[in-house]
């Protein structure tokens, strides 16, 4: 007996149940915990009965997974499982149809009384549910379920009833198999990768659970071993196979004041890392959040398919009433009552989302639900940010320029600006922080950082106010003028380069520019994004005209919105929108999250601000431009297959109901029809799910923090 109260009841090469006594809290998040069971490597299955207090595992029968699944119950507390309403997933039972099978091979040899008895036994669940559906919820498919196979048991007609009552069995047991696939599969993508970490505590190295490592505690990390944080390299040298997470073949030199990634694995060589983002504050843990956040989300198209799926069920119930007022037949009302929209619409639709986004997830792409795949497959236009977009988002400081000689030399410019630069979340502050790394500048101490979003920060520095940002920012907000200096700037702009504007309390400072270079693979993005049916072309840029339409004219966009300040971008969406265009926006992060709310589909790049990847719709996991035309070509293809099951389904439901109402079907014929169409439409809607294997660890993850000193 453990201290948790763990104990082993059963036992087989492949197969462990246990009982636990926590599990009977009704404030545990079951899906969590199964999650985090599945995670176990070498574990194939995870069921758990909370009433119970049991958990099942199915594994590959190897002893060391057996003893990593009681360690990892062992170790299990209730204060590690995060609270939640989420149930324990119910598996789909093959007992019920192993007991209608016998019921039926022994039909025959059973005298009529006993017959009539185990028949209302066998289908009195079925009777019950209709019942309960008809007093809670009104007519649905459940009650004219009951209605069907009561007519046949109450006419006498057993073989009839009990058969029917199988083949509904089966068909809701391939259904909820089919489900329980999606989500075990989509959970394959959350799983999380359980470990344990060297901490330094109480000057001492300690082994403990990676989730239990707290911000900026050290860590230590030998060879073989994963990174159990994102962090700053703070001593050593390795390489590190970062395959897991880039999908690059070469290991990577990583050292001191590198940022490294939770998921990767050192090859050789030995780091001491600071933890700045622990457990589930991860960049892996917060895309799986995404992720499962996503798959919550419904969207038009789903909540349109269950009205029609409900109003379906009227119409069966109509037509059986006028063809039995017609005929007089029970026998074709059972029949036609058995016709069953509801199934086919109601699960097929949220299951193709599912795969869409598992789909896209295996290339590299994140789709927030099913209104986002909607949405997607919609748009006519797509609107470029440039810079980072269109253009590489490695940006690089081309220029430092002073424009204070007296008081400041380039060297503090640029040590000062990275100083507070380094507190935010960008392309731009990344490559003044990478500068200043490279010319090996001291950090500047500083005062707290004001951001103002979409402006720029402000930040006390030895006894001055320093200005960072746009020159609108700097001359609108402080009243800093640059008006003396708009021969060095137009020169700069003249190049395409971005500028940063620098500057005190009513003093301007100076500039640092930087440049970028237009990506390899955007002319044939932009191609093939024309292949796929989008129209318009557009971009968004705060370059000067000329240099906009000459860049414009080589990738043939077709409309340049130039010289534009951030604050404008979202009204630049919402004048195309209003010209009745459906419209995508693509950015980088920066600035961009008005626009990207504005937008019928934002879509933030990898390396984007955390807010944008939490405003967007899509986000694309790699620093990929190719992964746009994927992303809409998933998402076309994902409602191409709903519509075209929608069309089957009442096609194909329709043709049964006809020939039920005509006497041409039995009650089985029907309910055999009827149910396969259903399976085949749920498979169909989940084809695609088992040609990949996704992992989060597959996928670049966006740099979201930068060092803290040079």
């Amino acid at each position: 007996m453990q201290q948790n109260g763990l104990r082993l009841i059963h036992e087989t090469p492949v197969r462990l149940r246990f009982r636990l006594p926590l599990l009977t809290d009704p404030l545990i998040d079951f899906s969590w915990l199964e999650t985090w069971l599945e995670s176990i490597r070498g574990v194939e299955a995870v069921r758990i009965n909370r009433h119970a207090a049991s958990v099942i595992f199915a594994y590959d029968g190897r002893e060391a997974t057996r003893e990593a699944i009681l360690a990892g119950l062992r170790g299990l507390r209730r204060r590690r499982i995060p609270s939640g309403a989420a149930e324990p997933t119910r598996e789909a039972e093959a007992a019920p149809l192993i007991g209608s099978i016998a019921l039926l091979l022994a039909l025959p040899f059973l005298p009529w009384p006993v017959r009539r008895l185990l028949t209302f036994v066998n289908i009195g669940g079925t009777l019950v549910q209709g019942l309960d559906t008809l007093i809670r919820r009104g007519i649905k498919m459940e009650v004219l379920d009951a209605i069907a196979i009561g007519l046949s048991a109450g006419r006498g007609e057993h073989f009839t009833a009990n058969v029917t009552h199988f083949l509904m069995q089966l068909g809701g047991y391939l259904e909820h198999r089919t489900e329980r696939q999606s989500d075990r599969m989509l959970r394959r993508l959350l799983r999380p990768e359980p470990g344990l970490a060297w901490v330094e505590r109480g000057g001492t190295l300690v082994r403990v659970p990676d989730d239990q490592v707290r911000m900026e505690e050290r860590v230590e990390v030998g060879p073989g071993e994963r990174i159990p944080v994102d962090g700053l390299v703070l001593d050593g040298t390795a390489l590190i196979n970062q395959s897991s997470i880039t999908g690059e073949p070469v290991p990577v030199r990583k050292e001191l004041m590198d940022h490294v990634i939770a998921g990767t694995v050192i090859e050789d060589g030995r780091l001491r890392i600071e933890a700045r983002h622990v457990g589930d504050e991860t960049t892996t843990a917060r895309i799986a959040r995404f992720i499962g956040n996503s798959l919550e989300k419904g969207s038009d198209t789903q909540r349109m398919a269950e009205r029609l799926a409900d109003q379906r069920v009227y119409l069966t119930l109509g037509t059986g009433g006028f063809i039995y007022a017609l005929t007089g037949d029970q026998r074709r009302l059972a029949s036609v009552f058995l016709v069953d929209y509801s199934c086919a619409l109601k699960l097929g639709t949220p299951l193709a989302f599912r795969s869409g986004i598992y789909r896209a997830a295996s290339k590299g792409i994140l789709l927030k639900g099913g209104e986002a795949i909607e949405h997607l497959a919609e748009i006519d236009t797509v609107v470029f940010d440039k810079t980072g977009t269109l253009t590489h988002s490695d940006l690089e400081v081309s220029d430092v320029i002073v424009l204070d000689t007296a008081r400041w030399s380039r060297a503090r410019l640029l040590a000062v600006t990275a100083s507070i630069e380094e507190h935010a979340s960008h392309p731009i502050a990344e490559a003044i922080v990478r500068k200043a790394r490279e010319e090996k500048l001291n950090h500047i101490d500083h005062g707290e950082v004001d951001y103002l979003v979409a402006h720029g920060m402000t930040c006390p520095v030895n006894g001055d106010r320093l200005l960072i940002g746009s020159r609108h920012f700097l001359e609108e907000h402080h009243g800093v003028r640059f008006d003396g200096f708009e021969a060095a700037i137009a020169v700069l702009q003249e190049q395409g380069k971005t500028l940063l504007y620098v500057g005190t309390a009513g003093e301007a400072v100076g500039l640092i520019a930087l440049r970028d270079t237009l990506r390899d693979d955007t002319p044939a993005v932009l191609a093939g994004l024309r292949r796929m049916g989008i129209r318009h072309l557009v971009m968004l840029t705060g370059d000067q005209r000329r240099r906009a339409d000459a860049l414009a004219r080589e990738l043939g966009i077709d409309e340049v919105f130039a010289e534009q300040v951030p604050e404008d971008k979202a009204r630049v969406l919402e004048q195309l929108r209003a010209e009745g265009r459906r419209v995508a926006f693509v950015g980088d992060g920066v600035n961009d999250g008005p626009a990207l709310v504005a937008a019928d589909v934002g879509i933030a790049m990898s390396r984007g601000t955390e807010l944008a990847r939490a405003t967007a719709d899509v986000v694309l996991l790699e620093d990929r431009l190719d992964l746009l035309p994927e992303a809409i070509e998933v998402a076309q293809l994902t409602m191409a297959i709903v519509a075209s099951n929608y069309r089957a389904a009442i096609g194909v439901n329709t043709g049964v109901m006809v020939g039920a109402a005509l006497g041409w079907l039995s009650p089985v014929a029907t309910a055999l029809m009827h149910n396969g169409t259903t399976v085949g439409l749920l498979v169909r809607a989940l084809r695609g799910l088992d040609s990949a294997e996704p992992s989060l660890s597959r996928v670049t993850i966006p740099r979201d923090d930068y060092p803290s000193r040079f």
